[in-house]
């Protein structure tokens, strides 16, 4: 019996970028019949999607910590 996958939403950006890495590369791989391609690509989407938002939000807060400036990290020599 397989183990059922999380959902999207129950992952936190590490692991679901993770899961998205794992998914490109099955898809690179010709293994797979095209119902399992259409599952795992729009698994892919979502995952993807997800991460996206993930980093608009963090994006976000460091801009309303920040005053709304991000600033460049300067590296110190």
């Amino acid at each position: 019996m397989s183990k059922k996958k999380p959902s999207v939403e129950e992952l936190n950006y590490e692991d679901a970028f993770t899961e998205l890495e794992g998914i490109i590369n099955m898809l690179e791989t010709d293994e797979q019949t095209l119902d399992e391609i259409l599952a795992i690509f729009e698994r892919g989407q979502a995952l993807a999607k997800y991460c996206a938002d993930l980093l608009d939000k963090a994006e976000l807060k460091t801009k309303q910590l920040s005053g709304d400036e991000i600033t460049d990290f300067e590296i110190s020599e």
